[in-house]
């Protein structure tokens, strides 16, 4: 009898546990009881629990409002903040309502850009900045550097996200908050930056800016690996993603939209630091190509598409002899796992070897290129480096490479034709099968294998 009851007692505490559910914050994984570490993501700290709401809720006697698929769609309001380049990146303005989310690394100029976005707007809009990182006096100064001290940006500086929100009425139209890891809820047990505060912060932001038509800007950390900090839930919550990128030594800006429910997410926008804020860059292939010199092998132009806009970049290689047993392989701007293939193909299909040499490519001026087009252009850079031929400044080319050794034709070629010869590009080498416009000037050049390729430049390898 006293065993039965002992074991009836640890069934019901098993049946009451039963009830407490566990996730993780970054991958959404469930566990019956708290783990320091998640076994699905290997993240450590992730792990909270879920508290279940009441046995009924209020909202159980409401009814959906449905429709059809023919019912007209709203027109979205979108506000121009007169920074061309940001405009562009949301899809043609900023959504009334929304909340983007801007990440980058640290000194690369998150708050800067926004506290220009905000000034621009503060001109027909209401703005509000609020600050957790940084003081009013350092935000001033920044103010005066950019020569907005007389702006209506209306500014604060607090991490109580309820507050922010308390203090806050429906007529503010722009809010800024840098950043949303330093805010915290009183209502959650947590120190600020933890799965917890970030998720729970950004709900009420969120909701926030549904209920009063106010658009919220967030700006976030990123980890050492370049992503977001914080639960990965936080960017499917938000509307939009930008990443703010460039590199140290560089005075360009890249900012690329990852996520945007109201535009295209492959949009791209320049910009270039100086001692008065950042400047957009209306014409980057000028940009990327200003310090080329034609007379090095090694070297070609790419004609890329980023977004809604073709912008040619040099794609420049070096393939220097090896001492070691295994050559190595670097990459900047580019997919490592492409140059891999590429240089299987070379080998396999060509003949020609790179087991002996080092190899080095890069895509200059710091622009991150992801297009399989860009293939083409990174086998003729390798083909020249390797042999010592000079490709001709005036030549681009672009294409996509099978495992067989044929250039596959790509899409937009008549826009990337166009760009080309407006910046007095004079030949273009691309795949036989494009579809593109005749009424073209430039000399064009279809090939279909890469021995074609080597044969019609007169590639000779050493």
């Amino acid at each position: 009898m006293k065993r039965r009851i002992i074991a009836l007692i640890i069934g019901v505490e098993v049946m009451g546990k039963g009830d407490r559910n566990f996730y993780c914050g970054e991958c959404g994984a469930r566990y019956p009881k708290w783990l320091g570490k998640c076994e699905d993501c290997g993240q450590w700290n992730t792990i909270t629990e879920n508290i279940p709401f009441g046995e009924k809720s209020k909202f159980s006697d409401a009814h959906l409002n449905l429709q059809n698929l023919a019912a007209p769609p709203e027109k979205l309001d979108r506000k121009l903040s007169d920074v061309g380049e940001f405009d562009r990146v949301l899809g043609g303005g900023i959504v009334a309502g929304s909340v983007a989310l801007v990440g980058g690394d640290p000194g690369i100029g998150k708050s800067t850009l926004l506290l220009q976005i905000s000034v621009a707007l503060s001109q027909d809009y209401s703005c509000v900045y609020v600050s957790g990182e940084e003081s009013a006096e350092q935000i001033c100064m920044r103010a005066a550097r950019l020569g907005a001290s007389d702006a209506g940006v209306q500014l604060a500086c607090e991490t109580d996200v309820d507050v922010i929100l308390n203090s806050l009425g429906s007529d503010v139209d722009f809010l800024v908050v840098d950043s949303i890891q330093t805010l915290q809820s009183l209502s959650v047990e947590a120190i600020p930056g933890t799965v917890s505060q970030v998720r729970a912060c950004a709900y009420k932001l969120i909701n926030f800016a549904k209920t009063t038509g106010t658009t919220v800007f967030l700006i976030g950390h990123v980890t050492k690996d370049g992503a977001i900090a914080g639960p990965k839930i936080l960017e499917h919550m938000v509307d939009t993603v930008l990443y703010f990128e460039g590199e140290r030594g560089s005075s360009y800006r890249i900012l690329r939209t990852v996520k945007n429910r109201y535009g295209p997410c492959d949009e791209l926008g320049i910009f270039e630091m100086q001692p008065t804020g950042l400047v957009g860059v209306t014409n980057p292939s000028v940009l990327f190509l200003t310090q080329r010199d034609g007379g090095v092998p090694g070297s070609v132009v790419f004609p890329g598409i980023e977004g809604t806009r073709p912008i040619l970049v040099e794609v420049q290689a070096l393939a220097s002899k090896s001492y070691f047993a295994s050559p190595r392989r670097t990459v900047v701007g580019w997919d490592i796992n492409r140059l891999f293939t590429i240089l299987a193909v070379i080998e396999s299909k060509c003949k020609i070897s790179f087991s002996d040499r080092d190899v080095y490519l890069s895509i200059a001026g710091g622009l991150k290129i992801s297009e399989p087009a860009c293939d083409l252009a990174a086998a003729i850079s390798l083909l020249s480096a390797r042999s010592g031929k000079v490709i001709s400044s005036e030549t681009c080319a672009f294409g996509e490479i099978g495992l067989t050794g044929e250039i596959r034709s790509v899409s937009r070629c008549s826009e990337r034709l166009k760009e080309a010869e407006k910046l007095g590009l004079k030949k273009v080498i691309l795949p036989g099968s494009s579809n593109f416009s005749k009424d073209s000037a430039i000399e064009i050049q279809a090939v279909d294998t890469l021995m074609h390729v080597i044969e019609l430049l007169g590639i000779e390898y050493r």
